[in-house]
């Protein structure tokens, strides 16, 4: 048999905002994801996997549509009078196309956060982990800071308003633990991007107590965020906290090919990043993927 690895064609970019991962950049991504469930493990955060779509209906009631207008990518079906058109070898992009009543995740909370809907999460809270394949339209792409479609890792609180204290603190010092593990030099500072009318009292309050931070590279490019969401979607999803009333949330996030980007913007090329976080290493000391 022969054992020769056969050098892989260049992977090139398909269309605006999209690219495909080769081994190195695969390994660094998976690797990366790896020392991030590191903050679920620490918080004892269970591993879930989200819906892969999200109904309008439910963002409209999370104010999505006043907050994110542009951001939305929904989800579309081929009107039935087109397939045969279509089968026939004509252009999809001429198609028709009918709503689903469906969204594609902008973020990997919402899915969760609306998988919850009307429950109670107890007097101890909850949390939860998972990383969601995310889709965002943007003004513009730029390789691996800014993606039509990336992996969002988030650790995700409800409970407490005292507990999201501690859940955003742990995870603050979780950022800048891992960063200075990698060489990475992060800069803190408050985001503007409110989960709410822009016009309402929140957004108001919002300017005077901001309930967002990002961890940010030399280039401006935020890796990561902390988000108090107060009792903004324990209130608007009927989330209980057993005793305490509306569940009041917080989460961490992490978007994993920003950190493949900072990674490569430190450390010169994606061999040496890769390099870089073997040594790393994983605080248990499990072994991280290669790239072969």
């Amino acid at each position: 048999m022969n054992t020769t690895t056969r050098p892989l064609p260049a992977l090139r970019s398909p269309g605006a905002g999209l690219l495909a991962l080769d081994p190195v950049h695969t390994a660094l991504l998976h690797g990366l994801d790896t020392l991030l469930r590191g903050l679920a493990e620490e918080l004892a955060a269970p591993e879930v996997v989200g819906p892969p779509l999200l109904p309008a209906e439910g963002l409209a009631r999370l104010d999505y549509f006043r907050n994110f207008p542009h951001l939305g990518v929904p989800a579309g079906r081929f009107a039935p009078d087109a397939l045969d058109a279509l089968a026939d070898g004509g252009p999809p992009v001429d198609a028709a196309l009918h709503a689903t009543g469906h969204l594609l995740p902008s973020a990997t909370c919402y899915g969760l956060l609306l998988s919850l809907a009307g429950q109670d999460v107890g007097d101890d809270g909850l949390r939860l982990s998972a990383t969601g394949r995310c889709f965002r339209n943007e003004t513009h792409y730029d390789g691996l800071r800014r993606l039509h479609g990336f992996h969002m890792r988030e650790v995700l609180y409800l409970g407490t308003k005292d507990g999201c204290a501690e859940h955003l603190d742990r995870g603050a010092r979780f950022v800048t633990g891992l960063a200075e593990r990698l060489g990475l030099e992060l800069t803190r500072a408050a985001a503007d991007d409110p989960f709410y009318d822009r016009q309402g009292s929140r957004a108001r309050l919002m300017a005077l107590d901001p309930v967002k931070h990002e961890y940010s590279t030399s280039d401006g490019t935020a890796i990561a965020s902390v988000n108090r969401h107060r009792n903004f979607f324990g209130e608007r999803l009927d989330i209980g906290a057993g005793a305490h009333g509306s569940a009041f949330s917080a989460c961490v996030a992490f978007g994993v090919e920003r950190w493949v980007h900072a990674m490569i913007l430190t450390h010169g090329s994606p061999d040496a990043a890769l390099d870089v976080l073997h040594r790393a290493g994983r605080p248990a000391g499990s072994a991280l993927p290669s790239a072969q």
